[in-house]
């Protein structure tokens, strides 16, 4: 790398390069059998009987709304603090987003501020499992049964996290998955529903492609959401080194805690813990600094060649297309002070004691 230190960057190797390369010789490069196998394997990896594969995770949240019937009057709980995409779709449908704040040890929605948002027009919640480290399901499930509300898992952060044993993408009606340039695994752009509904997935494959139930027949309003054989055979290569990739992340990330210590004991910055019975895979490396200190070690941390960056800095419902009052201390407090340091699977322990040298300098 060249003593640069990227944000992050893809593990694209000759096994990608080969299996796409067979996919464009064949000459079906649109949604064939290729889509139809990383669907399979897919699905048997998260845990559930059904993947659907979409254009993007934008594109996966979108249907999964649509599939389950919610859209005008109904009101959908969401977070304040993850990327736009997760609240959206929501607006997209018709529907109202209830802000609720978030967990400050996990910057996930917590159960207990979902139960106090709920009103007779709530039909769902959609909790996102943010920087690789899932919700505590355990309690939203508990709030969704008691009031009937349907739970779409934004996973797009997450493959391969673990809660008590299941996977992201496992436990709700529904899960959605983005395979972006910078998530844990990637097939460019992309995305997966997952759910164990027969149902719901057979209206999903409907609404993926324009709501075709046969050629020339169309039962639905559907949209052109499909995955390309291309992107499918280099996701299915992905999924292949997936435990693999995330487990140097997590290397990654604990050679961070283990040098940020001395300075979380002080009080100066607070490490992304790993909650209890969950496995956190590492999107992202939250490390939350003073904020008078942040756009300095930001700053002068990249002017090193260490793409270290500023997390999300504005609350979903400050943007200009919703500019909702809505008050989420803990949220805002997070969009001041937290940083995304690199920990990608392409970085060995060297790079991680050069970026926590760095930082330790800047923040000592």
């Amino acid at each position: 790398m060249n003593g640069r230190i990227p944000a992050g960057k893809p593990v694209i190797g000759e096994e990608e390069e080969d299996a796409v390369l067979e996919v464009l010789r064949s000459g079906q490069i649109a949604s064939g059998p290729k889509v139809e196998f990383f669907e399979k394997k897919f699905a048997e990896y998260i845990g559930v009987q059904e993947a659907i594969a979409v254009s993007s995770g934008t594109a996966a949240i979108h249907l999964s709304l649509l599939s389950l019937g919610i859209g005008k009057d109904d009101k959908v709980i969401v977070t304040p603090y993850s990327f736009v995409a997760s609240v959206s779709p929501v607006i997209a449908v018709d529907a109202e987003p209830v802000f609720v704040d978030i967990d400050p040890d996990t910057y996930c929605v917590s159960p207990e501020n979902i139960e106090s948002a709920v009103d007779e027009d709530t039909a769902a919640v959609l909790p996102v499992h943010l920087y690789g480290q899932m919700v505590d399901m355990d309690g939203v499930l508990e709030v969704a049964e008691e009031h009937n509300l349907k739970v779409i898992e934004d996973a797009c952060q997450a493959h391969g996290a673990i809660y008590k044993g299941k996977k992201a993408g496992s436990l709700g009606d529904i899960g959605c998955f983005s395979f972006y340039a910078t998530k844990n695994m990637v097939t460019g752009e992309g995305g997966m529903l997952t759910t164990d509904d027969q149902e719901a997935a057979d209206k999903l494959r409907k609404l993926r492609a324009h709501g075709r139930v046969s050629r020339g027949r169309y039962d639905l309003l559907g949209f052109n959401y499909l995955m390309t054989d291309i992107e499918a055979t280099l996701g299915t290569v992905q999924l292949e080194r997936l435990e693999e990739m995330n487990e140097k992340r997590r290397r990654n990330a604990s050679i961070l805690d283990e040098e940020m210590e001395p300075l979380e004991e002080e009080g100066v910055v607070k490490v992304p813990r790993e909650k209890e019975k969950r496995k956190h895979v590492y999107h992202q490396y939250a490390l939350r600094v003073p904020k008078e200190k942040r756009e300095r070690i930001v700053r002068s941390m990249q002017k090193a060649g260490i793409q270290i960056r500023i997390g999300y800095d504005m609350p979903i419902y400050r943007q200009k297309f919703i500019d909702l009052d809505v008050k989420c201390p803990e949220a805002e407090t997070a969009c001041q002070e937290v940083i995304w340091v690199p920990v990608h699977p392409l970085l060995e322990p060297a790079h991680m004691r050069r970026i926590a040298w760095g930082l330790k300098q800047l923040l000592g």
